[in-house]
């Protein structure tokens, strides 16, 4: 199964780069999209995903997206584990 990894941040948020921490020590591709610079990378946050947090992690495989609001390693290495 083909994973695309979605990681939205803003700038000074300690938890974004945390989580990019995280999924570079994975060795996980994801690409970035940072919200405070980008407005249309905000507006699909809000209006796709339903998110307004910072970081919000995306998973979007061929049956769907997988939305991980905030910092929360447990649940994004179940769902990684499961694909």
């Amino acid at each position: 199964m083909a994973l695309t990894i979605l990681l939205f941040t803003q700038s000074g948020c300690l938890n974004c780069e945390v989580m990019k921490i995280f999924l570079e020590a994975k060795g996980i591709t994801f690409e970035e999209r940072d919200m405070s610079l980008d407005t249309t990378a905000r507006a699909e946050l809000l209006e796709t995903y339903h998110s307004r947090t910072a970081p919000t992690v995306v998973i979007l495989t061929d049956s769907g997206a997988e939305v991980i609001e905030g910092f929360d390693p447990d649940r994004l290495d179940q769902f990684l584990s499961a694909a």
